[in-house]
């Protein structure tokens, strides 16, 4: 009997772990290709997805190609064009190196290859299947390289099952595709998705390249970032205080031509906004790291992102100053210099030259009343309430107006309802205090609210009865093609709770109405919030969709903190927070009200 136990894996399943790594969805596979297209010296990248990449992804280029050699060993593991010595891994100035990308797509999907060089007449047609080459034949073809991938994760089911929505997907890959695209805005790029044209982007500068991905309006937003040291080079833009959003700004470091990562440099770049931002708020920024190859480790994360600089606090130093120094001269206003000499002379005020002067005197009719007769008008007798008895008989069964717009069921309130006192106390326009049996009890009025809007959206969805308020004058929203196919996939449900809103193409989108009771919102910004916080939730199944949506319009429409709340209003908030389905929690689990009990209070008090 043989005792070993240990073997070598097969290159099959060799290849699917190492594909575990870096193939995790279909952007990866963009990513990974496109990258190779930069490294190959493209000026023109098309990229192609069917189906958010679930059906097929094509990557066509005119780079330098391959040789019929290069195209079948491109497909082995470790295979490279980058790398002869150890020694070259510290000195590494282009994307992909390793040589896992082609034989870890290979692994988990079909692939189509045609490939030509310059200096072959004839190009090279290659067919690869689970890691195995299946066909191989001489094509006629342009110079550079047409990559078709396949039916992605065919052989690894539970990978496939594991994908998301297409949308969500489909999310994912132009975010990959905007993160090279702005790195290289040398190269021209188009992007296809089912047969449309989402990306045309022509070959041009940095800031247009933003503009052509973000949208025109971002344009009036950046400051330019740039800096030289014997360190690091640092250029880009960040965006105007003005420009800063609570979620979903666009903020994109890239370090020698690759994108990363770095929560260390984030902070040194907000950090030069303090005092100029409200709190939890964020700037877009586009910054661009020119580092000695030898300063930087790209090599501690299969897919690159996380990258470990040698000089990190100096570079933190630098960029926090260069960063500054944007925002510096974007606030700079000339100030009146009155040390200079010559200055104008301004005579003191003598009162005996002039005279002396008085102050004018008023006249008005101290006995005059607008209610009493006029020659215009009727005086408004004296007895007016008698005229209405049957109002004022009714007076005191007439509740309070519906100051949050929920209905509410009094019949499904909690017992803990009835116990409180009907007095309540609103401390640092945060919180509502209010005697109840077992204590005093803290509610959170932001958060009490978005619970009580929440319920109340969510219910709308579900009978389909939102209304709509039309705005007089329609306000227009630019979307990045990522977010745009998001706001795409939950636009039936925004209808439904009473937006109205329609796409003009391009990302571009006319707000022409909003749900009923939203007024004084800023609606950009309440659309741009929606979006991003489906986009963070996810938009797979149709709940989740709701979920997200009632969730960031709850948000965006709930009392803020500091707001003044009168005690009829805090009575109908308090009121209508107990029929809600969750009283103790938001609906993302923050907690609501707690109760400070009574033998609390009297132990603290001894």
């Amino acid at each position: 009997m043989n005792s070993d136990i240990i073997q070598l894996l097969p290159d099959s399943v060799a290849n699917q772990i190492a594909a575990g790594e870096v193939i995790q969805r279909p952007a990866s596979v963009i990513k990974e290709l496109v990258e190779n297209s930069v490294d190959a010296g493209a000026t023109v990248i098309n990229v192609l997805v069917v189906d958010a990449g679930r059906t097929s992804i094509q990557v066509i280029d005119d780079g330098k190609g391959m040789s019929e050699t290069d195209a079948r060993l491109a497909f082995e593991r470790h295979a490279t064009s980058k790398i002869r010595s150890a020694d070259d891994l510290f000195a590494l100035s282009t994307m992909g190196f390793r040589g896992e990308a082609l034989a870890s797509i290979a692994a988990v999907a079909q692939i189509e290859l045609k490939t030509r060089t310059a200096a072959d007449d004839i190009g090279t047609s290659l067919s690869v299947s689970g890691s195995r080459i299946v066909g191989q034949e001489p094509v006629l073809c342009p110079k550079g390289s047409n990559f078709l991938v396949q039916n992605i994760f065919f052989n690894v089911p539970a990978r496939r099952k594991f994908l998301k929505s297409n949308s969500t997907e489909l999310n994912n890959i132009l975010a990959a595709f905007e993160r090279i695209a702005l790195v290289n805005p040398q190269i021209s790029f188009t992007f296809h998705s089912n047969g449309t044209e989402l990306f045309n982007l022509k070959a041009c500068g940095i800031r247009q390249r933003i503009v052509d991905i973000f949208g025109k309006k971002i344009n009036h937003d950046l400051l330019p970032v740039n800096v030289s040291t014997t360190v690091c080079n640092i250029s880009g833009f960040v965006g105007k205080p003005e420009s800063a959003r609570k979620k979903g700004a666009h903020q994109y470091f890239f370090v020698n031509g690759r994108y990363m990562k770095h929560p260390y440099f984030h902070k040194a770049v907000m950090s030069s906004f303090e005092r100029l931002l409200p709190v939890g708020e964020q700037v877009p920024y586009f910054l661009y790291f020119d580092v000695p190859p030898q300063d930087i480790d790209v090599n501690i994360h299969p897919t690159k992102t996380e990258i470990k600089f040698e000089n990190e606090q100096t570079i933190w130093q630098i960029l926090s100053a260069s960063v500054k120094e944007a925002v510096g001269k974007f606030n700079d206003v000339p100030a009146i210099d009155f040390d200079t000499e010559g200055r104008p002379d301004i005579p003191v005020f003598d009162t005996t030259r002039t005279g002396g002067i008085s102050a004018p005197k008023v006249s008005y009719n101290a006995q005059y009343n607008p209610f009493k007769d006029t020659p215009r008008q009727p005086a408004v007798p004296d007895n007016w309430e008698s005229l209405y008895p049957e109002a004022f008989q009714q007076k005191e069964e007439i509740s309070q107006p519906e100051l949050f717009g929920v209905d509410a069921e009094a019949e499904h309130a909690s017992p803990m309802i009835e116990d409180k006192s009907p007095e309540h106390y609103q401390y640092k326009g945060k919180y509502i205090m209010t005697a109840v049996k077992s204590g005093l009890m803290i509610i959170d009025q932001h958060r009490a609210h978005v619970r009580i809007l929440y319920d109340s959206y969510i219910r709308q969805m579900q009978s389909r009865t939102g209304s709509t308020q039309k705005i007089l004058f329609p306000e227009m929203v630019q979307f990045a093609m990522s977010d745009a196919v998001i706001l795409d996939k939950i636009l039936p449900e925004m209808t439904t709770l009473g937006f109205d809103i329609v796409s003009l193409g391009g990302g571009s989108y006319a707000v022409n109405g909003l749900p009923a009771g939203l007024d004084g919102v800023n609606v950009t910004t309440l659309v741009k919030d929606i979006v991003t916080e489906a986009s963070e939730n996810g938009v797979s199944l149709g709940e989740e969709i709701n979920h997200s949506l009632a969730l960031g319009l709850a948000r965006n429409a709930s009392i803020p903190y500091g707001q003044v709340l009168s005690g009829a209003e805090m009575e109908e908030l308090v009121n209508e927070l107990f029929v809600c389905s969750n009283v103790n929690y938001t609906p993302d689990g923050k907690t609501i009200l707690a109760i400070l009990s009574q033998p609390d209070i009297e132990q603290m008090l001894g």
